[in-house]
């Protein structure tokens, strides 16, 4: 069983006719899939903040899915196609909570590698969802090796087969997360009478989720234009996108750690090179800023690496990049913050 997150032969661009990469279909699929089992998230405005920035802004809450981000969507949309008796996986906290949710409700077992300094908040809920946790120091250790590995030993010593589901650099995940994309979409222009959104500003770790929305922009509003956004210490998709090739990075030091991926997959690359427009990175201090603006104004919690799509717009609008009264759509992607760093993180922007 392969687990590879990047593949040599595709990381040039060469093979990538031989990829199964997922299509807008398959998001359709997800969303089916996905009815009555995830949330189907509110998008709100904010008359301050378009009035600030000049622009129209539509975000899409995930901080308000099941277990607090999007990665339900793709974690469950992919353990419900997935056969064996568990499921493992490795992940800084977001992913990992999803696949422990979504093996509790489809009855199965669930192993998550995670980072020895993954915030506490996520592992107790991992833990909480029924998650079976094995720790890692991801400076030093290798967590494909180590989830290999586990699942080597179930099937030989225990004679359990194991399901892996990667965070982001798999079909059905792309798909699932997808489906936020689609629903941003489809409410702005059912509830807001929107016709189209002129941008989509989406995080960006593993690319995952800026890889199935970018399906959704491409089906819904063909001339939108999808702006992904990383922390500035860990900018491998904008470098990769920029080469031509995938490219790997030290473990970046951010307090957004949804996005300290080294790189990004061989699927999620494939797709962000036909359907991402641009990538902008920011800094954690424009992150802290966006966490006390939504707190104070908006009155939401929202993660460091959740603030990545308004941080990112905030800084192209600054540098006249982004039209006066444009239509921009920004996914928030979780909520998942310890609350005593999160106080501490907005304290210090006072």
């Amino acid at each position: 069983m392969s687990i590879n997150n990047t593949d040599d032969n595709t990381s040039s661009g060469k093979g990538e006719d031989t990829l199964d990469l997922p299509t807008y279909d398959d998001v359709l699929e997800a969303a089916r899939r996905l009815k009555g089992i995830s949330h189907v998230t509110p998008v709100v405005t904010s008359r301050t903040l378009n009035t600030s920035l000049g622009i129209s802004i539509f975000l899409k809450c995930e901080q308000l899915q099941r277990m607090g981000a999007f990665k339900f969507r793709g974690a469950y949309n992919a353990l419900s196609r997935s056969t064996g008796g568990g499921v493992c996986t490795f992940s800084s906290g977001n992913h990992a909570q999803a696949i422990a949710l979504s093996a509790r409700l489809l009855n199965r077992s669930a192993t998550i590698i995670m980072p020895n300094d993954a915030p506490k908040s996520k592992v107790s809920a991992t833990k909480g969802y029924g998650g079976n946790i094995i720790f890692y120091d991801r400076y030093t250790q290798d967590r494909e090796a180590l989830a290999r590995d586990y699942i080597a030993q179930q099937q030989q010593y225990h004679g359990i087969a194991f399901s892996f589901v990667p965070p982001y650099n798999h079909k059905d995940v792309i798909a699932g997360q997808g489906t936020a994309g689609k629903e941003l979409m489809e409410t702005v222009q059912t509830d807001h009478g929107i016709q189209a959104l002129d941008y989509l500003f989406v995080c960006v770790g593993g690319g995952g989720l800026i890889s199935g929305c970018s399906l959704a922009a491409n089906a819904l509003a063909p001339n939108c234009k999808v702006i992904g956004v990383e922390p500035e210490a860990g900018n491998d998709a904008q470098q990769s996108l920029e080469q031509g090739k995938i490219i790997k990075i030290d473990t970046p030091s951010t307090i957004a750690d949804g996005a300290q991926t080294q790189a990004i997959g061989n699927l999620t690359f494939a797709i962000m090179k036909r359907r991402v427009d641009h990538i902008i990175t920011v800094s954690d201090d424009e992150l802290i800023h966006e966490m006390r603006y939504l707190g104070e104004r908006l009155k939401m919690i929202i993660e460091p690496t959740g603030c990545l799509g308004l941080a990112g717009l905030r800084k192209m609008v600054s540098m006249d990049q982004i039209p006066s009264g444009a239509n921009c759509g920004v996914i928030l992607s979780g909520g998942n913050v310890d609350m005593d760093r999160y106080c501490d993180l907005v304290s210090s922007s006072s």
